[in-house]
């Protein structure tokens, strides 16, 4: 299992997809091809008939934490490029601390 992982406090999340594009620049993939980060809607009806809107950020099979990037001690091209600081990527121990203090929160590991 991985030691790292990364942290999304999607009770933020806009659904900008600035994480998808920088994913996808960081590696070269042209649009419209999948990329290792992949930001999901999810809408609800709520009880007085609004609508609630979440947008998640999902890690693909093709998501390697950037791992050329943090062996050079650089953060993850999604993690930085993310406008509304959603993303942290940390070792698990660490990231396992902050989950308590978040309300909306997810713990993406490779394993």
């Amino acid at each position: 299992m991985s030691e790292y992982g990364m942290l999304i406090d999607y009770e933020y999340c806009t659904g900008c997809k600035t994480c998808e594009v920088a994913c996808k620049q960081e590696y070269g993939r042209p649009a419209g091809k999948l990329g290792g980060v992949e930001v999901h809607e999810y809408i609800h009806t709520l009880a007085n008939d609004k609508l609630f809107i979440t947008y998640i950020p999902h890690f693909t099979k093709a998501c390697i934490f950037c791992a050329g990037r943090v062996k050079k001690g650089l953060t993850p091209a999604c993690a930085k490029h993310c406008m509304a600081q959603v993303l942290t990527f940390d070792k698990i121990e660490v990231l396992q601390k902050q989950l308590p203090k978040k309300r909306k929160a997810l713990l993406w590991t490779k394993g």
